[in-house]
């Protein structure tokens, strides 16, 4: 099979837009119309408004730059509601988007800085504020290095700090086999193994590449049909592959869900909520 040249790519999306009559041209839209796959548009493309614009086509401009704003407030909602300054990975579970969105602040550590500078004197924000003055030594940009040793060594921390050479292991979950919760794509495979009768899933194939399995789920009496599954230990994660393509995946299993834009056509198992109504013990 060719592969799709960029011209060819160009003038199917004037095609379909030109087909539907739409003022703007959105993802879905266009893939549901055309045999045109994401993986071939950003082989050509950085993001689908490059497309757009190449084919001097309108584009869904919903997601176009988050505004500063709508950033901080998440990050501080997050914040909120552990009560401490959120590290990198407790924002990708909890947060609503991604690390690269945060880029235009420079370095994750300067977060609470441009928090701090944007909502000073907030009285919404004022419980986070007092958070970040305890916490986060990055909060004031007029510190000297004097002072901001003095903050490190007094900051005071709900956990002990990671310990070298030592495995992690997630929050103890005790379900069957399982002593502790996952924390990476293998224990979400492993889990799914014990779990992929109950869930309605004829496991066909395992394996290395995207999709990473092949199954087989019942329709009706009677009736079964072939899905393709891929496992993530969150399901956002799913973006941070550049060979994924979304039109090729029928379901995403995963310990959280928190890729809030997840197409609608892609079902999500999340480990973590299904577990809670299974009995721990086979």
């Amino acid at each position: 099979m060719s592969r799709t040249s960029e011209k060819e790519v160009i003038e199917e999306i004037k095609s379909v837009s030109h087909s539907m009559g739409a003022k703007v041209l959105t993802q879905k839209q266009f893939f549901s119309k055309s045999k045109i796959t994401i993986s071939d548009v950003l082989r050509y493309f950085p993001k689908w408004s490059d497309a757009c614009r190449a084919a001097g086509i309108d584009y869904d401009r919903s997601r176009d730059k988050i505004p500063e704003e709508d950033l901080l407030k998440d990050w501080g909602r997050v914040a909120r509601m552990i009560r401490d300054t959120p590290t990198l990975n407790v924002y990708k579970v909890k947060g609503r988007f991604s690390r690269n969105a945060f880029n235009r602040f420079g370095s994750w550590d300067d977060v609470p800085g441009a928090f701090s500078n944007l909502f000073a004197g907030s009285d919404e924000w004022e419980d986070v504020l007092a958070i970040l003055q305890t916490a986060s030594p990055k909060t004031k940009r007029t510190k000297t290095t004097h002072e901001s040793r003095i903050n490190k060594k007094s900051v005071t921390s709900r956990w002990p700090g990671k310990l070298d050479g030592r495995p992690t292991y997630g929050d103890p979950i005790n379900f069957r086999g399982l002593r502790h919760a996952p924390v990476n794509e293998q224990g979400v495979v492993f889990l799914f193994g014990m779990l992929a009768r109950e869930l309605g899933y004829l496991v066909e194939q395992i394996q290395v590449g995207f999709p990473d399995c092949k199954a087989k789920t019942q329709t009706s009496p009677g009736k079964w049909q072939d899905v393709s599954i891929e496992f993530e230990h969150l399901s956002r994660n799913f973006t941070e592959h550049p060979g994924h393509d979304p039109n090729k995946c029928d379901v995403i299993v995963c310990w959280i869900h928190n890729w809030h834009e997840c197409p609608e056509h892609i079902k999500v198992e999340e480990l973590s909520e299904l577990i809670k109504s299974l009995p721990k013990n086979e």
